[in-house]
């Protein structure tokens, strides 16, 4: 009797115990679930803080398949897919390849003239004042300092080929070469003038006066090319000139450097702080271009913003290119950099965003995504896309509106 009572006390602890384990996992479970949720909605309140209201732009280039700016319908239609899609910022290209496509007296206009014949009037008058009215800025896209591959361009009519930047052995950015060593480096394919050249600053200079004069509606300028060509595999630096090409080169900025230092740079430099003059020489041409670009768009307007278009890696273009676009910012002589960040690889994207919002500055950092990589995979372009806007740059960019379909629009609502 008496160890058939103690038995019975055991099993009643023992269910005692499950029904108390059941009821702890029961809440822990509920808990687990309530907090998983809660995390949930915090992190969909972080993204939808991150983008309402946030800059979300698009580039159009000249060669959209769109023809934008060829009819009073490409214009509305623009307007209307940007509104669809919540887009209050466009980048809208204006000179490419030397070639104007706007109202200019400065370069051919070729372009401009074949535009407003197509429409029966000046769509880009029209489209600034549509994107006014419905509070989306418009930024002049300028190309600065590639021609593209035109050899016909008019800066190279009034100054010739000696106003091309050239690599160490003496050639233009594109060209015919029978050189072993260009079977193992990819050149850009594209002629750039020379930034170290003071002609080439007039004449960009000239270019940018007439756009924010002929047209007060714009919202800024968006420079893109701002940088000296950048073959792959890249060099970082001149030190390691013997295995790659670098370019500065041109006639006029390597007989500036000379009278400034007395280094004569067709001949081998001797160590490496001479090699790092030069590297400075390069870089402080790029920028003291851009510098003279924002003093002159400041002065019309404090206003118009400046931004650039450049290579998201600061440490390539730093080194590389000779787009110092971090000290830029530091210096405050542009209002914010737009990386160039084309990828499908998602990892690679988030190491280029967590990287750049250090440079910061006194600007801002707008993210480009490469759209036209993704137009056939919406699931890879969204998550791209959230993961980016959840650490909080200051703006996004899709290259181009060529891309922009109604299921990607979608996702972006």
């Amino acid at each position: 009797m008496q160890k058939t009572g103690k038995t019975m006390r055991n099993k009643t602890a023992i269910l005692s115990l499950a029904c108390l384990l059941f009821t702890s996992g029961l809440a822990f479970a509920q808990n687990f679930a309530q907090n998983k949720e809660e995390a949930a909605k915090a992190k969909e309140a972080a993204y939808t803080e991150a983008t309402e209201g946030s800059p979300r732009g698009v580039w159009i280039s000249v060669f959209s398949a769109k023809s934008v700016l060829y009819s009073k319908e490409g214009v509305n239609k623009l307007i209307a897919q940007c509104k669809k899609a919540k887009i209050n910022e466009i980048y809208l290209q204006l000179l490419q390849s030397g070639n104007a496509y706007y109202d200019s007296r400065v370069c051919d206009r070729s372009k401009y003239d074949q535009m407003v014949k197509a429409a029966g009037m000046d769509t880009l008058d029209l489209l600034l004042r549509e994107a006014q009215e419905n509070k989306i800025k418009v930024f002049a896209w300028v190309n600065v300092l590639s021609l593209s591959k035109n050899d016909k361009a008019d800066i190279l009519h009034k100054f010739g080929n000696s106003i091309l930047t050239r690599d160490q052995y003496g050639r233009p950015s594109m060209g015919e070469s029978n050189m072993e060593l260009d079977k193992y480096y990819l050149r850009e394919g594209q002629i750039f003038l020379e930034p170290g050249d003071p002609r080439v600053g007039e004449y960009i200079l000239n270019v940018i006066n007439e756009i924010i004069n002929r047209y007060p509606l714009i919202s800024g300028l968006h420079l893109d090319y701002i940088r000296y060509p950048s073959p792959v595999p890249f060099i970082p630096g001149s030190r390691f000139i013997k295995f790659g090409l670098t370019y500065g080169y041109g006639a006029k900025n390597v007989e500036r450097f000379k009278e400034k230092t007395g280094l004569n740079v067709l001949e081998a430099l001797n160590n490496e702080d001479e090699y790092l003059s030069w590297d400075n020489w390069k870089r402080q041409q790029i920028t003291e271009l851009v510098r003279k670009i924002s003093s002159l768009v400041k002065v019309k307007s404090a206003d118009l913003l400046v931004s650039c278009a450049v290579i998201p890696l600061a440490e390539r273009a730093y080194s590389n290119a000779f787009q110092d676009w971090s000290a830029w910012l530091e210096e405050g002589i542009i209002d914010y950099a737009v990386l160039m960040a084309y990828t499908k690889d998602n990892q690679f994207a988030k190491e280029i965003v967590k990287s750049a919002l250090g440079h910061r500055g006194k600007g801002k950092i707008y993210i480009g995504m490469g759209l036209f990589l993704m137009k056939e995979s919406p699931d890879l372009f969204f998550n791209q896309y959230k993961m980016i806007t959840e650490l909080k740059p200051d703006g996004v960019v899709f290259f181009s509106i060529d891309d922009l379909n109604d299921k990607i629009i979608g996702y972006l609502n």
